[in-house]
């Protein structure tokens, strides 16, 4: 067993003390230096020092400031911590990144090798010694053999990465699907299709690097770093998997101080802020900086509108094929944005840590709080905290449910059905509504009666329900109107649903934000009254951000009054948002907003103020500040590959060719679709 920390502490005071007591032991020296005193004196002490009526005035030195916090890894936490750091370390969390040794690789790598064959992929799988490798095609379509250095996950689904010579953390092409029968697959090929070397998710693209889409959320103290001038990569981390200061936040200062106020305790947070500790990774989310600043990167206590978006329906300008038509996520690892819809979260205050437990602590499977004896005999662990808010629909026991089923009795089998997929695995739907079988007969939308009941129709669902649950029609009301606003197929007629959602005070912020980019893109100018409309009646920072990209993809400049105020919010994302779209509409007082946030301290490393900034010194041909204003766009992202392209433009114009030419490489290798870049260099003259 380790030595713990209060040992060594209770040593180092022993020695500090016997120490002392050498020094009180000696003769005293005639002529002794000056000593500061570091704690301040006592009152008595100082009443003792002069006469009893006249206290003798002392001046206390003020506090030294505190270091700077930084991450010192699990082990140092485990000192002083060693019960929960066991816990931690047989729990999935401390599983989030491993080494790719016998330990923890579960995938089938045999000595004469394991083939896997699909559509666009094939890989052969094999172990020399200790090593495990993957022989497969690269980028350049050829056959060729990469070393598995490192391994994600293992519970379910465990993915192979490998590290190449510029430094990235690729993931390779196929995956284990550890549930079910044990067996290979090519998860991207499942969700995009056949994929060409050339496609951005082809598995050797920087779109599948782990620095890009994995790392943030599987280790602890990320620092990714990238050398332009060298097109190299550095990675480094505090912690492989998701470690003790994922959840409490740096443990320098608390590691030195040993004082509770300077580490996290999620628990003790407030709600939102305690909710932003799992949110954090459990659900896609847009960030305000930068992947490479890790200065910027969310910290346990900030809450998570501070740092993140939740992406909901859209990546980007681009539907996302992870939502049912109804706004429901329908695929796995988006618990937050399903959760945030939930009426248990937006009237119960419900967050993660209301059912799940903190990885250390005993629990049931999935983190799932454990049963008390006397709980158990009534319900499943699952189920168990619903009736912290639903006693008496949970004592009612059949007469609710209508089910004698001892499955059927669990709230979750109706609640929380598994209709949410995962590759070859399904999970329970957070959003944590009643079902809809409407909705599966008008919009493909999966519900949970027929999840059990293949054999039925969704109208004799639908029928069932009416009878057994006629309180449930509102409920239904409401995931209807949104399947009904966010369809495709409906999308012709979506505009009064779309308003209706937008309008809806009690709706979840993130469904409304949705609801105003889908009126945008469907509905053009129609759209702005019922933007401007929303936009004056919300304080949601995340749905303020949204209303305001949707008014400037319709360059509603009528809305230009409205939007100025937010030059001032408090959010960070609606300034640098109306301080964007102003400017894209050429209001003057936007520049001012813009400058300071490309130059304070602070927002310097936001990177749209620096691309607007240089587009709008295109516009004054101002080349000199446009170079120099998108060189450092690129410093705090090198992988945006439009600002590369524009910036060979710039190169161009000066007659600096070989900049131009590196600027369009460097694009291609960060998009390989890129058709601007293909265009621009295919027009060049050869080198």
């Amino acid at each position: 067993m380790r030595t713990s920390r209060p040992v060594l502490v209770a040593l180092a005071v022993v020695a500090v003390l016997a120490v002392g007591l050498f020094f009180a032991l000696r003769p005293a020296a005639t002529s002794a230096p000056s000593v500061p005193v570091t704690r301040a004196a006592t009152t008595a002490s100082v009443l003792d020092a002069g006469s009893p009526a006249t206290p003798v005035p002392v001046k206390t030195a003020a506090a030294p400031a505190k270091p700077p916090n930084h991450f010192v890894g699990s082990e140092v936490c485990a000192d002083c911590h060693e019960e929960q750091h066991t816990g931690w370390k047989h729990d999935w969390h401390a599983r989030a990144l491993s080494p790719a040794t016998k330990q923890y690789v579960v995938g089938t790598f045999t000595g004469a090798g394991t083939h896997f064959k699909g559509e666009s992929s094939e890989a052969w799988m094999r172990r020399d010694g200790g090593k495990h490798l993957m022989r497969t095609r690269g980028a350049d379509g050829n056959l060729g053999e990469w070393p598995v250095q490192w391994v994600v996950g293992g519970k379910r689904m465990q993915d192979p990465i490998t590290l190449l010579p510029d430094g990235r953390w690729q993931v390779l092409p196929v995956y284990f699907h550890v549930t079910g029968k044990g067996e290979w697959v090519d998860y991207s090929e499942k969700k995009q299709g056949a994929l060409a070397p050339d496609h951005p998710f082809f598995w050797a693209n920087f779109r599948r690097s782990a620095q890009h889409a994995c790392l943030d959320c599987h280790v602890t103290g990320l620092d990714a770093r990238y050398d332009r001038a060298n097109h190299q990569w550095t990675t480094t981390f505090a912690d492989a998997g998701v470690a003790c200061e994922s959840c409490h936040g740096q443990g320098g200062r608390h590691a030195e101080s040993q004082e509770a106020a300077d580490i996290v305790q999620p628990a003790k947070l407030g709600a939102a802020e305690g909710f932003a500790v799992c949110a954090q990774c459990h659900g896609p989310r847009r960030t305000l900086f930068p992947m490479l600043d890790a200065a910027h990167r969310y910290q346990p206590g900030q809450r998570y509108e501070a740092n993140y978006q939740p992406m909901v329906l859209l990546v980007g300008n681009e539907r996302s094929g992870d939502f049912f038509s109804d706004g429901r996520p329908s695929t796995s690892s988006f618990e937050y944005q399903a959760l945030i819809q939930s009426k248990c979260h937006t009237q119960g205050g419900a967050t993660c840590l209301t059912c799940h437990t903190a990885p250390h602590d005993p629990h049931a499977p999935n983190e799932v709080k454990p049963l008390t004896k006397a709980v158990a005999a009534r319900t499943s662990a699952n189920a168990a905290t619903c009736q912290s808010c639903h006693a008496e629909v949970v004592a009612q026991g059949d007469k609710h449910t209508h089910h004698k089923a001892v499955a059927a009795q669990d709230c979750i089998a109706c609640h929380m059905p598994p209709v949410v997929s995962g590759v070859l695995d399904h999970f329970a739907d957070h959003t944590l509504d009643v079902p809809v079988p409407q909705n599966t007969a008008r919009h493909d939308v999966p519900n949970a009666c027929n999840a059990c009941h293949t054999k039925e129709t969704p109208d004799a669902m639908g029928q069932a329900l009416t009878k057994w649950w006629p309180q449930a029609a509102q409920r239904q009301q409401r995931r209807l109107r949104l399947a009904d606003a966010f369809d495709e197929k409906t999308a012709a007629q979506s505009r009064g649903p779309l308003e209706a959602v937008l309008a809806d005070t009690t709706e979840a912020g993130t469904l409304r934000g949705a609801a105003a980019k889908f009126l945008a893109r469907r509905f053009k100018r129609e759209a702005v009254p019922a933007l401007r409309a929303g936009l004056k009646g919300t304080t949601d920072s995340t749905l303020r951000s949204d209303l305001i990209d949707a008014l400037g993809s319709v360059n509603a400049r009528e809305a230009t009054e409205d939007l100025v105020p937010l030059l001032k919010d408090g959010s960070l994302w609606v300034r640098q948002g109306a301080a964007l779209t102003l400017a894209s509409f050429g209001d003057a007082r936007a520049m001012p907003a813009l400058e300071a946030l490309a130059n304070q301290p602070e927002t310097s490393g936001l990177v749209q103020p620096h691309v607007m900034l240089g587009q709008l010194a295109m516009r004054k041909r101002d080349v000199l500040t446009a170079t120099r204003e998108f060189e450092r766009a690129l410093d705090l992202q090198p992988y945006n590959a439009d600002v590369l392209v524009r910036l060979a433009d710039l190169y161009m114009v000066q007659g600096n060719v070989a900049k131009g030419r590196e600027r369009l490489e460097e694009a291609l290798r960060f998009d390989p679709q890129s058709k601007s870049a293909k265009q621009r260099l295919g027009m060049m003259p050869a080198p």
